[in-house]
């Protein structure tokens, strides 16, 4: 069973925080890329950050910055910190991972990825 667990998300206001956290019940947890994923009406999914199978860590420029990812391998969970929300930061969270994909997030697709989370919504108003 391979399978990943969403918690967080929330309504804040524009200048608040959120933290994200995903649960994997993944056998070998360190040789999976991991990656957060978001969505907007109207919008394609896009990777806002990752942490490939090499350890390598990488932001989407409309990110970088503000938010911060972190895995924890004894919890076998991955973890978003968002800081000085944006309203445009508005769209469906969304947990990601990849058996030994390597690369940062400027190359990542939605397809590169096999196992999700049901997403978490984040609404910042402004």
């Amino acid at each position: 069973l391979i399978q990943l667990v969403e918690s967080g998300g929330g309504s804040v206001q524009a200048g608040g925080s959120l933290r994200l956290s995903c649960a994997a019940a993944v056998p070998t947890f360190n040789s999976y890329s991991m990656a957060w994923f978001r969505q907007s009406p109207g919008k394609e999914r896009e990777a806002i950050a990752a942490i490939d199978s090499g350890g390598t860590t990488s932001y989407a420029n409309s990110v970088k910055g503000r938010f911060t990812i972190s895995k924890d391998s004894a919890k076998k969970s991955l973890d978003l910190q968002m800081n000085n929300l944006k309203p445009e930061d508005t769209a469906i969270y969304y947990c990601a991972a990849e058996v030994l994909l390597f690369g940062r997030v400027a190359t990542m697709t939605p397809s590169d990825f096999s196992y999700w989370g049901q997403g978490t919504q984040v609404t910042v108003s402004s």
